[in-house]
């Protein structure tokens, strides 16, 4: 077995391309080398802005031999009366490359058939990959692609090298016109010379050696350790950004960091802005000191290593100089606008085409969160920081710094609204308003900022749902799943525990939607597809799909009590005696189901006839009694225990009498019981949806 190498040298290459391309070129080679039968070990991927490659160790030399067996003409064709082969069957052996004498006749459903065993011997590995490694190559896709030369073939970039390499062998190819070796080439500016790469094992180091760091791992950690380095030097630490570390490691092969400064009149900007500017145009990591203020500095990630570098960070600084002036200039020129004017703008900016302006859209979540606010207590307070936060939430889309730095909505609205003046809840509401941003985001904080943020993003559903553009499959351009799953976490996360379906009602009509048959019509489809968001983060915090089934189909109105029932009766399953109980209430309740539909009424106790009746009713009496007490102090465990001490009583009822009786007046006082029962287990759950 052998280590095969494959590195593509390119020109360089957007660092967003990178990690997605080597991706697919890794499922891509694995894929065809296993539907070759060639079998493998362990893989890495390597890359640098100018350079992508896989190593796959353990590779084996030959593709797996296989045996087959083909069907041919059926037996009373291939053979005459005699026993002897027909044309049909001396036909079929040549066309298999098989003797006549070696045909089998197998048995199959459709009668008895020639047959005969090829025998596929593997080839060398090295010959099937002088046909997989083009293909794996031209098969990566990028956002946007090259053509060179007079060439038919598309990349990222141009392609000047490939090394493709089994062990100590060269894999021999073209593709365009740049035949495979075993030559890269080292660092463009330090050491551009080609490179021997005499095995796959000596890659890193050879590399290494001309000033490549290949390694992606090890050229992050190395970034991490130069910028560190470099904010020392200022008595400073490196604001962190993992994110940013990301997208540098792959703008570089091998990573020298300077540190400069800008004037200290820019740090009158917030330094949100500070930190974006940098960030987004230059990818400087910012500095702070050990208080986490920010310092007129920042750290550049260089490609190169030069004699003077403080001429290096000499140049940075004037490319950063012009942008913060441009940062500090948009910042100024928003402080001239009141709060008053950004928001009659948003008249001006369209939220959707059929659902009206940003304007429209402040004035429906305003209403709506003094709606929610009132649901979640009767705090004047609270409402009024609400419905301000409501009115403003928005007017940060029309500054001029918002404009420039899109990421920064919301962030800028909590700035512009401290320095008006706004109390600290109204602020930090409106920064909040937009959270969770991403899957497994942070959540809003404040009671105030969780409340905007569910208002806002259900005025979104309900809004989008109510012109027909949904979520279908796959497709979900305006990210109303990952809204939805975020009104979900924040309620649980707050214990809002106020109606899901009084919410999207309100919701609706706020559009102006009329009709009692419309507004129901789009509230069932909002309902349910938050009902799947809330199935679908049971299951992502571990939850039984049956449990949670069981849960939901009895009420699914309260999430934060949905919560609690579904860990409840969780619990209650991993006792060693839940079996039988659930398979006595599901009894229970299938008979229910199968009955004609009807309310509890109360249990006439002179038709009863078997001591099980008798002793079910007063069991019933005694545990309805104390579950009306857990559900009151919110013990749901214990509501739940208290039900399943029903079960002895339950079982001996059935073994005791028959529930269709003839008698119409004592089957319907039975199956009234029953009923009894049935209703109190489900003020919790479905057990008939328990899987046992």
């Amino acid at each position: 077995m052998k280590t095969l190498l494959l590195e593509i040298g390119t020109e360089e290459i957007p660092a967003g391309y990178i990690q997605p391309a080597l991706d697919v070129l890794l499922a891509t080679l694995q894929k065809k080398m296993t539907d070759a039968r060639i079998s493998y070990g362990n893989a890495k991927v390597f890359a640098t802005p100018r350079r992508l490659a896989v190593e796959i160790k353990k590779v084996a030399d030959k593709q797996t031999s296989v045996t087959s067996e083909i069907l041919g003409p059926p037996a009373s064709v291939g053979f005459d009366k005699k026993g002897k082969p027909t044309v049909a069957a001396k036909k079929f052996a040549e066309k298999v490359g098989v003797s006549v004498s070696a045909l089998t006749v197998k048995d199959t459903d459709k009668g008895r058939y020639l047959g005969a065993q090829i025998a596929e011997r593997g080839r060398p590995t090295k010959t099937l990959l002088k046909r997989i490694l083009p293909e794996a190559i031209l098969a990566v896709p990028f956002p946007k692609v090259m053509k060179w030369a007079e060439l038919d073939i598309l990349f990222a970039r141009p392609i000047h090298s490939i090394v493709a390499l089994l062990g100590e062998q060269i894999i021999s190819f073209t593709l365009g016109d740049t035949k495979s070796g075993r030559y890269s080439y080292g660092h463009y500016f330090m050491d551009p010379a080609k490179v021997k790469i005499p095995h796959p094992k000596d890659y890193v180091k050879t590399l290494r050696s001309k000033k490549v760091l290949v390694d992606l791992d090890g050229r992050r950690k190395s970034v991490e350790k130069e910028v560190n380095k470099a904010a020392k030097k200022v008595r400073g630490k490196v604001f962190p950004d993992d994110e940013l570390v990301d997208i540098v490691k792959n703008l570089v092969e091998y990573p020298i960091a300077t540190v400069g400064k800008f004037d200290k009149e820019f740090l009158e900007v917030p330094r949100e802005v500070l930190i974006t500017t940098m960030r987004e145009h230059q990818k400087y990591f910012a500095v702070v000191d050990n208080k986490g203020k920010l310092m007129p500095n920042f750290i550049a990630v260089n490609n190169t290593r030069t004699k003077n570098m403080n001429l290096v960070s000499t140049g940075h600084e004037w490319v950063l100089r012009a942008r913060l002036a441009d940062a500090q200039f948009f910042f100024r020129s928003d402080l001239e606008v009141s709060a008053k004017q950004r928001v009659e703008k948003l008249k001006g900016v369209l939220f959707q085409a059929k659902l009206g302006s940003m304007y429209e859209k402040i004035m429906r979540v305003q209403k709506l969160s003094g709606f929610l606010a009132n649901a979640v207590g009767k705090d004047k307070n609270l409402n009024n920081a609400v419905q301000r936060a409501a009115w403003l939430c928005k007017a940060d889309l029309v500054s001029h710094v918002v404009v420039e730095f899109p990421k920064l909505q919301g962030i800028m609205g909590r700035v512009y609204a401290a320095i008006s003046g706004e109390p600290k809840n109204v602020s930090t509401a409106i920064e909040e308003h937009y959270r969770p941003i991403y899957s497994g985001g942070k959540l809003p904080e404040t009671t105030a900022g969780a409340i905007l943020s569910i208002a806002d993003k259900i005025d979104n559903i309900c809004g989008f749902f109510s012109i027909g553009l949904t979520p279908t499959g796959a497709s979900d351009p305006y990210a109303l799943r990952r809204q939805g799953i975020g009104i979900i976490q924040i309620m649980q996360d707050k214990g809002f525990t106020f109606s899901l379906r009084s919410m999207i009602e309100k919701s609706i009509k706020l559009y102006g939607i009329k009709g009692v048959k419309k507004v129901e019509k789009v509230a069932d489809k909002v309902n349910n597809f938050l009902h799947n968001r809330m199935t679908h983060q049971l299951s992502e915090d571990g939850f039984s799909k049956d449990v949670i089934a069981a849960v939901a189909s009895v009420s699914a109105d309260n999430v934060p009590d949905v919560w609690r029932r579904t860990k409840a009766l969780q619990n209650l399953k991993t006792a060693p005696d839940f079996e039988p109980i659930a398979v006595s209430f599901k009894r229970v309740a299938n008979i229910i189901k199968k009955a004609k539909a009807f309310k509890a009424k109360p249990v006439n106790i002179s038709l009863f006839q078997h001591r099980s009746e008798t002793k079910l009713y007063s069991e019933f009496k005694k545990v309805n009694k104390k579950v009306s007490s857990n559900l009151a102090k919110g013990d749901l465990e214990q509501a739940l225990h208290e039900i399943a001490s029903l079960r002895n009583a339950v079982d001996a009822f059935f073994d005791g009498v028959l529930v269709m009786d003839k008698n119409a007046k004592i089957r319907g006082n039975r199956l009234n019981l029953l009923k009894h029962i049935a209703d109190l287990f489900e003020t919790i759950s479905d057990f008939s949806k328990i899987s046992t």
